[in-house]
């Protein structure tokens, strides 16, 4: 029987006045693979820092029945102590200068070295490259113990996860099954909330209608004429008084029904983008950036030589790389935005019609933390605030939430008022460094969506592959000291090695079953000195080489 690792009761933990935990119950058995969901502000890092004790509830109990650690977002980086784990994921704690990714490295690094029987991982996936996320992935998936995982990294969750928490309104629901399991029955709910909403209004407009027929009706019974005999007058009062206490009657019913009708919220609803976002002054050549490269420097690192970048005007370009191979350096450099020991030769070329945007990692220092989200979006945006108000929705603002001030907001919240900023400005070409870091899953998509519809031109960087393949039309990648174009999606520029994968998986078996022929024919007919025992040994060998090159 599975052990019970934690468990939680009535927590609660509010920030001023707003309330971001709420929650009656929650516990973690061993063997548990937990996905935590929400979006920015929900309160998962919050849920997170109370479970692992770094944090204090204001009421509420957590019970500990097994070791934890945690693998922050943000904050102490160090590697971990255990030298094999630190060989693993590369985590060199003396590195002058590291990236993020090589920050996060060390960061994973730590917690494993505890040998925890709870891991609580937020973000791990920050900054990762390729790499990096294979080989999470794969210790996360060997690691003995339970584990409650905050990504927004769909891949990730859908390789790891067999159950989804959803925080939301600071309140816990439990989805049982995976990521998958967990986006089927949600739009299963949502349908049905519409549904039950749609009933909802029909039958409320149909109950007014018929209170507003019945206060006609009654309005319209005709009382005795002046004229008429006292006799006939008292008779057509008292029908007329009947017909009007029965309608009146009627009427009081149906406002009833109307009072006691259970009422159904509308559901959230992403409202439609009726614009072109990067049209307003459109660049009209072919090619809105040009740059050549003599050398890119970063201190000692030799990062780039004698390689050239072009973007098509209104291409959506993804930079990829490993961590520390100078994608940031890059893109700093082409925003003119370099600083410390980096050293550029070479030429920027820019199409005398472009405006530049540039969202920096470091993205906060563009915002006014003393203004509104709204403020700080209409500050600089080239569209009305009908429009404006849509894109914020669409990022996860809804209603008051524009009006808060932006030093009151989380990390991933200000990112999204930063994205809005550069969405919105009369900007044409995009220079964005990823961008995705530290959104939750649902903005993720919108985000996705936006990108979509922009009409300007893109050249980003993100590790986070689904995003990738969603919103680049064409891909540059390091390779050595070079940049290597591919004109295509990131599914097209892998297309080409899967097949030559099997055209070289077809031509080996080809070669092995050549091979076996040939021992079988020596291993019947023996030459002098032939060795009958190595020859039985070496066909076993390759048909076993076949056997597996053979199965799918």
């Amino acid at each position: 029987m599975a052990k019970m690792l934690l468990r939680a009761e009535n927590l609660r933990k509010a920030y001023g006045d707003r309330q971001v935990l709420d929650v009656e119950a929650l516990a973690v058995w061993d063997g548990d693979r937990i996905g935590l969901i929400g979006e920015n502000g929900a309160g998962k890092s919050t849920l997170l820092a109370l479970l692992a004790g770094e944090t204090e509830a204001d009421s509420g109990t957590v019970q500990r029945m097994g070791t934890l650690a945690l693998i922050r977002q943000h904050g102490d980086a160090e590697a971990g102590e255990d030298e094999q784990v630190r060989a693993v994921f590369r985590a060199e704690a003396d590195r002058e200068h590291p990236s993020g990714g090589e920050l996060t490295r060390n960061r994973i690094s730590a917690a494993p070295s505890r040998h925890p029987q709870l891991l609580l991982a937020d973000e791990p996936t920050t900054d990762l490259d390729g790499e990096g996320l294979a080989l999470l992935r794969e210790r996360l998936r060997a690691f003995p113990g339970a584990l409650i995982l905050i990504s927004h990294d769909r891949s990730l969750l859908r390789s790891i996860c067999t159950k989804i928490w959803l925080l939301e309104d600071g309140r816990l629901t439990v989805f049982p099954g995976g990521y998958d399991a967990f986006r089927t029955e949600r739009d299963r709910q949502r349908a049905r909330q519409q549904f039950e909403y749609d009933q909802y209004r029909a039958e409320q407009k149909r109950l007014r209608a018929s209170a507003q027929r019945m206060a006609e009706r009654a309005s319209s019974v005709r009382r005795a004429p002046s004229r008429m005999g006292n006799s006939e007058a008292r008779l057509h009062t008292r029908e007329w008084t009947d017909a009007v206490l029965q309608l009146s009657h009627a009427k009081r019913t149906i406002q009833n029904r109307m009072e006691q009708l259970e009422i159904k919220e509308k559901p959230r609803a992403m409202p439609e983008i009726r614009m072109k976002m990067g049209a307003f002054h459109p660049v009209e050549a072919k090619t809105a950036l040009e740059a050549r490269c003599g050398r890119l420097d970063a201190g000692p690192r030799r990062l780039l030589e004698r390689t050239a970048l072009t973007l098509p005007t209104g291409s959506h370009t993804a930079l990829l790389g490993p961590n520390g191979c100078g994608k940031t350096t890059l893109l700093r450099t082409l925003a003119g935005s370099t600083e410390g020991a980096v050293r550029f030769e070479g030429g920027v070329r820019f199409n005398p019609a472009v405006r530049l945007g540039w969202f920096d990692q470091h993205h906060e220092a563009t915002l006014n933390p003393a203004l509104s989200t709204l403020e700080n979006v209409l500050d600089v945006s080239v569209y009305p605030e009908s429009q404006v108000r849509t894109v914020l929705t669409r990022l996860g603002f809804r209603r008051d939430d524009v009006f808060k001030p932006v030093s009151v907001l989380s990390g991933g919240e200000r990112a999204k008022v930063a994205l809005a900023r550069l969405l919105l400005m009369d900007c044409n070409l995009l220079l964005l460094d990823e961008p995705t870091n530290h959104l939750d899953l649902f903005t993720l998509e919108e985000l996705e969506r936006l990108l979509r519809e922009y009409s300007g031109t893109v050249l980003f960087v993100s590790h986070d592959e689904e995003f990738v393949r969603q919103t680049a039309t064409r891909i540059v990648r390091f390779d050595g000291r070079k940049l290597i174009p591919f004109e295509g999606t990131l599914d097209e520029m892998r297309a080409p090695r899967v097949k030559d994968t099997e055209a070289q998986r077809k031509i080996d078996i080809s070669c092995l079953e050549m091979r076996l022929a040939a021992l079988a024919a020596r291993l019947s007919a023996p030459k002098k000195g032939d060795r009958p025992d190595l020859l039985q040994q070496e066909y076993l060998e390759i048909a076993e080489q076949l056997k597996r090159l053979r199965s799918p």
